[in-house]
């Protein structure tokens, strides 16, 4: 496979799709793009992290930026720390959900938010084109360090005015942690410890960056800490993929609540407090309008990626938002997914209602998602594309991406991959028969 290179920075597995070569040109290009300032540097628990991390960190320098090294934490970590220390931008070197022999730069802005589409082009250009900035011996920047990083993070996590460490610590919640030998590894234990969590149970917890089974936090992948949960007692189960910026959650009886629902429980959490406008992707799980519904607001749709779901929020002026890949992005802190504030905040919600996870997942609407897609191998997937809006002209399709159609009981949104030569065809209805069905009434009408 290709190197991946996209708005948002570069992606692949190490040694043959990422180098050393095409980091120092993509760094160059971020540094040289910023024109100098301060720019933070994380990363996950990779095994080729920390060469990453030398090879950027020197590569920043020598575009006179003034690198601060925050180590191994998460994603929203790095995010934070770009606004504690009012930097130009961010540089975070995580793969994410991909497996271990994968890498990645992820790049942030001076607001601590993902490149958008014009940001990001700009970088692409500079790095095609190679007209970078190096600077002479007397004009390279510096290097530092911020230790303090995560607990900083923790620290205004716990700051937050609904979130309330002693309400929580009465409960005496034991919970089951998996993060998959990532970044959650070191950030949710002491966030927990903090909210006064009694007992934490941990699997997968070394952070080797030898992930123990598929880090994307899929049901087919949890296994193991459903039974943990189980066999500990627990009160909930958390987990998070490598960076630790999407949340999946177990309950106490030991099934899995659904990442389309954290976003969900979040929204309740802030909207109950705080009503305002809320946002997600198209993609995410009908449950988000039921909830904002539920108190008089209204969900707004944004095409599918972070910063688009940050775009919307801004726009609409959202007090929370989210995807339903398990992400929460509560402006409070910042904009852009966050498992710790997350976790946080599912604590909080079940220790002001006095119930088990299980109880309040089993008060939440019940959708289900059926996820396929079908090769454009001799297929022209913008005239599918095109067919499928026309075909559908009546039920008014959102094309804000690709082609979403809304029925009564339920939606399909088909849409081009960004990195495959395919369209996926998502589809949700109130049982998984009925999002089978769906699916394939679209398919036989526009393929």
């Amino acid at each position: 496979m290709a190197l991946m290179i996209s708005v948002s920075g570069i992606r692949g597995v190490y040694g043959s799709d990422l180098t050393p070569q095409n980091l120092t040109r993509f760094t160059a290009a971020y540094g040289t793009w910023l024109k100098g300032g301060n720019v933070v540097v994380g990363r996950d628990t990779r095994v080729t992290g920390q060469i990453c991390e030398d090879i950027v960190c020197a590569t920043l320098q020598s575009v006179g930026c003034n690198v601060i090294k925050v180590g191994v934490v998460p994603t929203p970590t790095v995010a934070m720390s770009v606004l504690k220390h009012n930097a130009a931008g961010g540089i975070i070197i995580s793969a994410s959900h991909n497996p271990s022999e994968w890498n990645a730069l992820k790049l942030l802005n001076s607001k601590s938010e993902f490149l958008d589409s014009e940001q990001g082009q700009r970088v692409i250009e500079i790095s095609e084109s190679e007209s970078f900035d190096y600077k002479k011996f007397d004009e390279i920047g510096t290097l530092s360090e911020d230790p303090n990083a995560l607990e900083d993070h923790i620290d205004r996590i716990l700051d937050l005015p609904y979130i309330d460490a002693d309400l929580i610590a009465s409960k005496n919640y034991t919970i089951a942690i998996d993060p998959v030998n990532g970044t959650g590894g070191i950030a949710v234990p002491p966030l927990l410890e903090k909210l006064g969590v009694s007992t934490i149970h941990k699997i997968n917890e070394a952070p080797n960056g030898l992930f123990a089974h598929n880090p994307e936090p899929l049901p087919e992948h949890l296994e193991d800490i459903c039974k943990l949960v189980v066999e500990k007692n627990c009160d909930l189960g958390i987990v998070t993929d490598p960076d630790s910026d999407r949340l999946a959650l177990v309950t106490d009886k030991g099934e899995l609540f659904g990442e389309e629902y954290t976003q969900v429980a979040a929204f309740e959490l802030i909207l109950e407090k705080n009503p305002g406008a809320c946002a997600t992707n198209l993609s995410s799980s009908r449950a988000a309008e039921d909830m904002a519904r539920k108190y008089g607001q209204q969900c707004h749709r944004s095409a599918v990626g972070e910063i688009n779901v940050v775009k919307k929020m801004q726009e609409v002026d959202a007090v929370i938002g989210g995807e339903g890949n398990g992400g929460v992005i509560n402006p409070n802190l910042h904009y852009g997914r966050d498992a710790l504030v997350g976790t946080a905040m599912i604590l909080q919600i079940l220790a002001e209602r006095d119930v088990s996870a299980s109880e309040y997942r089993a008060g939440l609407p019940d959708y289900f998602m059926r996820k396929g897609k079908v090769q454009l191998e001799g297929i022209d997937g913008d005239a599918v594309l095109e067919q499928a809006e026309t075909v559908f002209a009546d039920m008014q399709p959102d094309t804000t991406d690709g082609v979403k159609i809304n029925f009564e009981d339920g939606w399909v949104h088909l849409r081009k991959s960004n990195t495959e030569p395919i369209i996926r065809i998502y589809s949700e209805g109130t049982t998984p028969e009925k999002a089978e069905e769906l699916a394939e009434k679209v398919r036989k009408k526009v393929f």
